[in-house]
């Protein structure tokens, strides 16, 4: 099972940008991602198609689980 941390933005045109981090440190701490996604918006590190990061979303653990079937 894989696992995300999926950061949520708004880009200067008032649409969605997502950042993924895979396999994130658990427990996670709500104060810690808000400050570093506080400081990637502040620090300008991500940009997106719709222009730099201006307010943040939210935040979600993603599990993903894939079963791969032999096909013959």
């Amino acid at each position: 099972m894989a696992k995300a941390l999926e950061l949520i933005f708004r880009n200067e045109m008032g649409k969605q940008a997502t950042i993924s981090v895979i396999g994130p440190k658990e427990p996670v701490d709500p104060a810690a991602v808000k400050a570093a996604m506080e400081n990637l918006i502040a620090k300008d590190v991500f940009g997106s198609s719709g222009g730099s990061l201006v307010s943040i979303e939210g935040a979600r653990i993603v599990e993903r689980n894939v079963t791969d079937y032999e096909l013959m």
